[in-house]
């Protein structure tokens, strides 16, 4: 790709500030329920104000997530998804919208389980923007990220609540394109209130020079969205609350639509400012 790391996201991210407007960002798994529905919602998804993805890779050990992206990622694979296909649903969704930020959250071992310049080369090759590998610690990332930014692609870093200054300091100077800050510890899934110990961290990233920081784990409302902008945080990340709604449709595509399209829609305009 000829974009420089992490451009789309600076370019999504300085309007949006600018207009005091915040980023919403869906997560669901490539190839849940399948391959042609996957990208049928990963468009909607877009169609619907989306301003950025980020998009999983089914996987048969997802630590980091709760049960219900567990169950989107098992979907995928018992409805028999390859790498290949999630190449192509990215492929197809970045040549619709070119301008569009594409992040990946994935695991270290379909990175690194043959050659990460590989991944990534193939990463870049389908459109992909930035890669978020959840279990592979910073001080064991340098090789990894550098064969990311010779892909073109930004390096992201999860920014946990326990994190001292010197893991902030780190993160600041190594992540790309924006920094994933977490409202909690622990797995993936939706809450029913956002806490509020994140702010000092955002302010703290911020101070730092880090890639524009986004909130994610455990939102699920526009409550929380607004709540996550407040705390300083330019977007907000939502997974769980996306994917169970397309649990929640199986069998019933003009319903995944519309139920993604209306929440979608509802999130999105908790970002923007009430004048």
């Amino acid at each position: 790709m000829s974009q420089a790391v992490g451009s789309r996201y600076a370019a999504l991210f300085a309007p949006l500030s600018a207009s005091g407007e915040g980023a919403f960002i869906p997560f669901v798994t490539l190839g849940d329920p399948d391959s042609g529905r996957s990208l049928a919602i990963v468009h909607a998804l877009v169609e619907a104000g989306a301003d950025a993805l980020e998009l999983g890779l089914p996987f048969s050990d997802p630590i980091a997530d709760g049960p219900v992206l567990q169950a989107a990622a098992t979907r995928a694979l018992q409805a028999g998804v390859k790498r290949a296909d999630c190449w192509r649903i990215v492929a197809a969704t970045r040549a619709e919208f070119p301008e569009l930020p594409i992040g990946l959250l994935v695991y270290a071992n379909l990175v690194c389980h043959h050659d990460p310049a590989e991944f990534y080369a193939r990463a870049a090759e389908a459109g992909v923007d930035s890669v978020l590998v959840a279990d592979l610690p910073l001080m064991e990332a340098g090789a990894v990220a550098d064969a990311a930014r010779r892909a073109g692609i930004a390096p992201v870093y999860i920014a946990p609540p326990n994190a001292d200054d010197a893991r902030l300091r780190a993160i600041a100077a190594a992540g790309s394109g924006y920094t994933y800050v977490t409202s909690r510890e622990g797995v993936t899934g939706a809450e029913a209130a956002l806490r509020d110990g994140p702010s000092p961290l955002i302010a703290r990233l911020k101070a730092l020079g880090a890639p524009p920081p986004v909130l994610g784990f455990g939102i699920s409302t526009p409550v929380q969205v607004r709540a996550a902008l407040a705390m300083g945080a330019m977007g907000a990340i939502c997974g769980s609350a996306v994917v169970q709604r397309i649990a929640e449709h199986l069998g019933d595509d003009a319903a995944t639509a519309k139920a993604l399209t209306t929440f979608v829609r509802t999130m999105k305009a908790a970002t923007r400012r009430i004048s």
